[in-house]
């Protein structure tokens, strides 16, 4: 290496986004309008946007040949759309079984089956670094939700959203991404005359749906970007912030 190799300055690389939500809040929505938009879908739901997409990939095999087809074929997509992880775990999980012959995830005991499944993650999530860099390709993970208890070294337990996928693969997928957001509709709290000197609080829904890109207590969210903790949930809205571009 020599001083003239130094890289000076931002690059601005294809994002890795992971979004997760609850069903019916405009996931896939959100990642069909990206650029030239392809998915590789593992759940049979985003035929009703009408976007680009592979057969549904129902195996380890099929979804490793829809991503090495990607890298190694000329084409004309520049966002590769994965739909969603928590269907491909259980993909993965089979997969797991087929090469060491366990009937299930957790027939070898100790959580060991689990650790297998890391491996395969590693593997796919390292096929899609891949794709990304030689295609310069956006990277689209979407997941759902589920509310699990959060153990804080420092404080009592609490319950937050996080990505509904085993932990171990969800750490993994965490540090592999540059956002993770949380897919939101936003709500507001209006108080109200409940008689005799009382107030009432209520949360009313405004039907707006927000990303959230700031970690808090009642959700996991990142954003390696300086970007808002909370934008409309919407592709030009994003890439305006990471960009800085006015919308």
């Amino acid at each position: 290496m020599k001083l003239t190799d130094i890289i000076r300055g931002p690059q601005m690389a294809a994002p890795r986004i992971t979004i997760y939500g609850g069903a019916g809040v405009g996931k896939s929505t959100f990642a069909a309008s990206a650029p030239k938009a392809v998915f590789l879908c593992t759940e049979d739901g985003a035929g009703i946007i009408g976007v680009d997409r592979f057969p549904l990939l129902d195996t380890y095999d099929a979804f490793v040949s829809a991503i090495d087809t990607l890298t190694n074929e000329d084409h004309e997509f520049r966002t590769v759309v994965i739909d969603s992880l928590d269907w491909l775990e259980p993909v993965i999980w089979q997969k797991v079984c087929d090469i060491h012959g366990f009937k299930s995830i957790e027939d070898p005991g100790y959580g060991k089956g689990y650790v297998f499944a890391v491996e395969l993650w590693r593997d796919l999530l390292a096929r899609i670094e891949v794709l990304r860099k030689q295609k310069n390709m956006a990277v689209i993970m979407i997941a759902h939700s589920a509310i699990r208890k959060y153990e804080a070294p420092d404080q009592d337990a609490y319950d937050r959203f996080e990505l509904k996928l085993h932990k171990k693969s969800a750490d993994l997928v965490s540090e592999h991404s540059d956002i993770i957001g949380y897919c939101d509709y936003r709500t507001l709290m209006k108080e109200s005359d409940a008689g005799f000197g009382r107030t009432r609080t209520r949360a009313v829904g405004t039907g707006e749906r927000v990303l959230r890109t700031g970690a808090q207590p009642a959700f996991v969210a990142k954003s390696r970007y300086p970007i808002p903790v909370e934008l409309p949930l919407e592709w030009s809205a994003l890439m305006a912030a990471i960009t800085g571009e006015k919308k």
